[in-house]
């Protein structure tokens, strides 16, 4: 049997599989349902200073084999998720790491300064979703740098950047929030997308643009891995975009991923982690690896 562990960063992992934040709740409520033993760690839904109320209904669509959300990262604040969340999170029996939001670098700092009394092992700074009104932190390098800065100076814990597939280039907003102290980077999240309901002619969410995430997405944030990676070869990666089956895992870990981040599957799937992670083993078995650190970015190149 094949060594499933793998590290991100200062983090050692007992599974490479990470459930995605925004797609298991605070995860105490989902406790019950998914069988977290089976992740390196499960990140709960961003929180930000104070509660955002989220966008109107509809919020959600299927669009293809994909879906679209524009859910505004409704969420009760810090404060708030500091006391019904918080005293729940050393139940879970795998890593929690939170995910931190705001509107400005001072908002993500005030997130992440709360979290360190925590039992949560790293904060995800979510620079990326496309919800938000504006663009992204995740589209500007001096913007992702100087977020990464406030929350690495706030915080004594692991923290990892969370990157939009969006970017252009990725890889230099990647670099600027290296450099700024992250331990590790995200990538990605949802692509910026929208779509119309021809029969009622209304977008099918309600704030029109939103963030399309599932199968479709795959190819666009397996480009976007193996752009940071060969640009900065040494940095641990959590490659998160449309994973549904074990060889979807082992597609990223081929790229270089040190992770993979299950996301949208848990909607349709919620134990789908049991099926990745046992026939990622068997891979490593047939072809001969000893571990998924073995596997790590040994792709075959043309020549």
């Amino acid at each position: 049997m094949a060594i499933l562990e793998t590290r991100i960063g200062p983090l050692q992992l007992t599974t490479p599989l990470i459930a995605a934040s925004g797609t298991v709740g605070s995860v105490v409520e989902f406790a019950n349902s998914i069988d977290f033993t089976l992740y390196g760690a499960a990140v709960a839904k961003s929180v930000a200073p104070e509660a955002w109320p989220g966008r109107g209904a509809p919020r959600i669509a299927p669009i293809g084999e994909g879906m679209i959300n524009g859910i505004g990262i409704q969420n009760p604040g810090i404060d708030a998720w500091l006391d019904e969340v918080g005293p729940m999170i050393a139940a879970i029996p795998t890593q929690v790491w939170a995910s931190a939001v705001a509107h400005d670098p001072r908002g993500f700092a005030e997130v992440a300064e709360k979290l360190d009394t925590t039992t949560i092992t790293a904060v995800e700074v979510n620079l990326s979703c496309p919800n938000l009104d504006g663009a992204p932190f995740a589209l500007d390098p001096d913007l992702s740098h100087q977020v990464i800065t406030r929350v690495r100076a706030a915080t004594t814990k692991p923290i990892g950047a969370k990157l939009s597939p969006d970017a252009r280039p990725i890889a230099a907003v990647a670099a600027a929030a290296v450099d700024a102290g992250a331990d590790w980077l995200t990538i990605g999240n949802t692509v910026m997308g929208a779509s119309i309901d021809v029969r009622t002619r209304r977008p099918t969410i309600s704030g029109f643009i939103g963030g399309y995430s599932g199968a479709p997405i795959r190819p666009i944030t397996m480009r976007c891995v193996i752009e940071v990676r060969r640009e900065l070869p040494d940095v641990p990666i959590v490659a998160c975009g449309g994973v549904a089956h074990a060889h979807h895992a082992v597609e990223y870990i081929l790229a270089g991923a040190d992770a993979v981040g299950l996301g949208s599957v848990h909607f349709a799937k919620p134990r789908a982690a049991a099926g990745i992670l046992s026939g990622l083993d068997r891979y490593l078995d047939r072809e001969g690896f000893s571990s998924v650190g073995e596997l790590k970015g040994a792709y075959e190149p043309w020549t």
